[in-house]
């Protein structure tokens, strides 16, 4: 680990496995994003190792937040633009819409559920040694 003073503050420049330790990924995923355009890949110094920002850390964790939250790197990739821009209202209305699409999802998985419960309901009262009535359920119209 490499440290700089820099304004008067300590940054840590970390090689890409500390970011990805520190980060809790691994260094493809690392690699990953930089091939995406998400993390800069910094340049690689004559006879030693890439050097990344501590502040990249908070990237990177930004970025698996994200997508845990349902968020596709392509969206992710404009809310960081958003951020540089300071753009909270467009923020907002990106993850409303997201939310929305979420209650869609929501919506969709309890019909499934629920159409499902049926299928297994009506196994349940076959008699033992009928045709299995998911099956023709599934192929009747």
């Amino acid at each position: 680990m490499v440290r700089s003073q820099v304004g008067g503050f300590v940054s840590e420049n970390l090689t890409i496995g500390k970011l990805a330790r520190q980060a809790g990924v691994n260094v493809e995923t690392i690699r990953y994003y930089q091939r995406r355009g998400l993390l800069r890949e910094p340049a690689k110094p004559r006879n030693g190792f890439r050097q990344y920002a501590s502040d990249t850390v908070k990237r990177v964790r930004f970025i698996k937040r994200a997508q845990a939250l349902g968020f596709t790197l392509e969206e992710i990739t404009g809310l960081l633009a958003l951020d540089e821009r300071e753009a909270c209202s467009e923020t907002r209305g990106i993850a409303a819409h997201k939310l929305e699409l979420i209650d869609e999802k929501i919506a969709d998985l309890s019909k499934m559920k629920k159409a499902l419960l049926r299928l297994v309901r009506a196994c349940d009262a076959s008699s033992v040694g009928a045709p299995c009535p998911i099956i023709h359920l599934l192929a009747d119209d």
